[in-house]
């Protein structure tokens, strides 16, 4: 049982770190700021959500190596090590952050503990906010600007999009965990795992 559940672990890591990655083709440049409009950002707080605060946060770092090692899954289809050093590269380092956040928030999905409706709506948004702040401090280091300029670069014009892939993400999340718990972690409902202890007894 152990095996196999470690087994149905790896497989949806690499399956979000691959959804994670298949994102990066998804990339609408906003004209006057130097990071383009991605699904990535919703994606990594959905593993989070999804997978909880382990899995969710590896499938995330797994995505982020395979990156850094050269493969063009980051934004616009690019990828290395140059990429993460760059003014931008924070943002990246933030997924982590994201998908981690997300998930010690809303918890491991359980199929006996349903998180509530503003538990994950808690959750998203944290994970949202927490992406931005190594982003944020990396991008002023690099290019040696005030807070209020990085805002207005890197933050104030993606609030609105932000805000609809949280939607998203929570609506997906929502009908999904309990799905995720029985499937993944091979949870059962507290009354079925009692009448079967019953009838080993």
């Amino acid at each position: 049982m152990k095996t196999n559940n470690l087994t149905k672990s790896i497989v949806f890591v690499a399956l979000f770190a691959a959804l994670i990655s298949a994102c990066a083709f998804v990339s609408i440049p906003v004209p006057g700021t130097p990071i383009p409009i991605v699904l990535q950002n919703m994606m990594v707080v959905l593993s989070g959500l999804l997978l909880g605060p382990i899995l969710g946060t590896a499938a995330t770092v797994l995505f982020i190596l395979a990156g850094i090692l050269g493969l063009p899954i980051f934004s616009g289809g690019t990828g290395g090590i140059a990429k993460i050093m760059g003014p931008t590269g924070g943002f990246i380092i933030g997924y982590a952050f994201a998908a981690l956040v997300a998930g010690l928030i809303c918890g491991r999905p359980r199929m006996g503990r349903k998180a509530s409706i503003v538990r994950i709506i808690i959750a998203a948004l944290c994970g949202f906010v927490v992406m931005y702040i190594p982003g944020v401090i990396h991008f002023m280091r690099t290019l040696d600007k005030t807070f209020a300029e990085t805002m207005a670069l890197c933050v104030t014009p993606y609030i609105p999009g932000d805000l609809i892939k949280m939607v998203v993400a929570i609506l997906i999340t929502i009908p999904l965990r309990k799905t995720v718990a029985a499937f993944v972690f091979q949870d059962e409902p507290k009354g079925k795992k009692e009448d079967k202890e019953k009838k080993v007894n």
